[in-house]
């Protein structure tokens, strides 16, 4: 079976196993339930496919289903958002043109530097592929931590998530941030499931962190767009921040996350007392070496 088909299948059969059939409204038909979830004839019925087209589906079998057929078995799983989109992906079915272009360095462009610099009072940072960091403001090098001193390959959200000690103690709640790193890495995968650079990051992580590789086995999906984040920092002390995402127009490969503090409130004062604590800098200071190679 090729990778992408057992991308595909394993994602259908987890999905299933997650459902609750007492909420999915099929009447009761007195069988006992030996494993979690549906049966595969119960997803057929639910999104008007046969048994066998949906099983043939799920056992990674060359079928492009149709983009209302794939919809329908989306509702049938009670895949969200996210979860409707990779799974779209993995059959290959896309709503607009293929977005990948050949490989290379990774940029960003001039007017999200000159943003980013406007930005000196908020943390931000842009992420491209993979959740590479390809660049980042004073105050958000000061909050998490100094991509720039990484090796080139290092500075990765990811990795830095899963790989080192700063971020574990940082998180209060890095249990969910790192899900949803993992979460969010798989859905990039499944947009170019044959990028290589991609698959190497996927493998050290699994190599080198249990948890990575617990998670990455559950082929959850998870789309950041907005949310918070507790953090437990060395100098200021403990405070929360919520960040909303922006794509920016015809750069879907980049996001761009701000951070935000409620005015008046003690996080607040501590981002405030960071950003006075850390030395100013110079426009563009945050722009050398974070490109990345792919």
């Amino acid at each position: 079976m090729a990778e992408s088909n057992r991308e595909l299948a394993d994602f259908l059969r987890r999905a299933r196993s997650q459902v609750d059939p007492s909420r999915a409204g099929l009447p009761p038909d007195g069988r006992v339930r030996r494993v979690p979830g549906l049966r595969r004839e119960e997803v057929a019925l639910l999104a008007g496919v046969s048994t066998d087209y949906y099983a043939r589906l799920e056992q990674g079998r060359r079928i492009i289903p149709s983009p209302a057929v794939v919809e329908s078995i989306g509702r049938a799983l009670g895949l969200d958002d996210a979860g409707r989109a990779h799974l779209r992906d993995l059959i290959g079915i896309t709503a607009a043109p293929v977005r990948r272009r050949a490989r290379g360095v990774q940029r960003v462009r001039p007017g999200l530097y000159q943003l980013l610099d406007a930005l000196d009072g908020e943390p931000a940072l842009i992420l491209g592929r993979r959740t590479d960091v390809l660049a980042a403001n004073q105050l958000a090098r000061a909050l998490f931590t100094d991509f720039e001193r990484l090796p080139p390959r290092h500075r990765n959200y990811a990795r830095w998530m899963f790989l080192d000690d700063e971020a574990r103690s940082l998180f209060v709640d890095w249990e969910v941030h790192a899900r949803e790193a993992v979460e969010s890495l798989r859905l990039d995968a499944g947009r170019d499931p044959d990028d290589q650079a991609t698959a190497a990051l996927i493998a050290e992580l699994r190599e080198h962190s249990q948890e990575f590789a617990d998670w990455w086995e559950q082929h959850r999906v998870h789309q950041r767009t907005h949310g918070s984040k507790r953090l437990r920092h060395p100098i200021v002390g403990e405070l929360t921040v919520e960040y909303e995402t922006l794509t920016p127009p015809g750069d879907p490969d980049t996001t761009l996350f701000i951070y935000t503090a409620e005015a008046g409130s003690p996080s607040k004062r501590a981002l405030d007392l960071l950003a006075s604590w850390s030395l100013p800098s110079t426009a563009g200071d945050h722009r050398p070496g974070l490109a990345q190679e792919q």
